[in-house]
């Protein structure tokens, strides 16, 4: 046994292999920030091995385990998938925030964008969801970015509920950039590339150091918070 708690990162998963090399990248960034944590990985979706066998492997051999969803927002596979981990482990696991909303994110986003100089509007385009809370984290995130950037960040979605993209990039002004709000190129950013028309279109966030260093953050809030009982979980 370990007396660090081990830290299960679970992504969405994806076909495109672009994806999972991008993934299997940021995990290799987050070990190389802390090398002390026992890292692994496991997905919600498409992709293998399935959070719950993942979980079931790591728990036999661990006192306690946090799950880090590398998951843009709150939406079904954070309150279905995650905590549904975290409750069928109660004594042992524990179950992170989402990565966003946060500061760090709109901090890579700005990045991504680049030269702003000819730009006077910014669209946060992301897959979207049909959870309210997903919706929420990310209007919060383009509020975020607007106040990082100094341009007004209206959000358009290419799945679920909220508006879509083509929707609100017709009815914002021609110099207007698109930034990517997707953790990996796959089929939802090339989606998202093809509807931006002429617009500019930014790149993923991508296995950024900073971004390895905010899920790290989240397993130390969600190891506080199971310790103490005190502050919000990942948050």
């Amino acid at each position: 046994m370990t007396s660090t708690p081990d830290l299960i990162a679970a992504a969405h998963g994806t076909a495109d292999p672009r994806g999972i090399r991008t993934v299997h990248a940021l995990v290799r960034e987050m070990g190389r920030i802390r090398p002390e944590v026992p890292i692994s990985l496991g997905f919600v979706d498409v992709d293998t091995p399935a959070l719950p066998s993942l979980v079931d492997r790591v728990v036999a051999d661990s006192n306690q385990a946090v799950v880090v969803p590398l998951l843009l927002s709150s939406g079904y596979h954070v309150a279905v998938d995650i905590l549904g981990q975290a409750s069928r482990h109660a004594d042992q696991v524990t179950a992170a925030a989402a990565l966003g909303p946060d500061p760090v994110l709109a901090d890579i986003l700005a990045d991504r964008l680049g030269d702003l100089s000819a730009i006077d509007h910014v669209v946060l385009a992301a897959a979207g969801s049909s959870n309210r809370r997903a919706l929420l984290d990310c209007s919060a995130t383009a509020a975020l970015l607007a106040e990082r950037i100094d341009r007004p960040v209206e959000v358009g979605y290419v799945s679920g509920a909220g508006e879509r993209l083509p929707a609100v990039l017709a009815r914002t002004p021609t110099r207007t950039a698109v930034a990517t709000y997707l953790l990996a190129p796959g089929a939802f950013a090339d989606h998202i590339r093809r509807l931006s028309g002429n617009h500019p279109v930014s790149t993923p966030l991508g296995p950024d150091p900073r971004l390895a260093a905010l899920a790290l953050t989240r397993y130390d809030a969600a190891l506080a918070h199971a310790r103490t009982g005190v502050g919000t979980v990942g948050r």
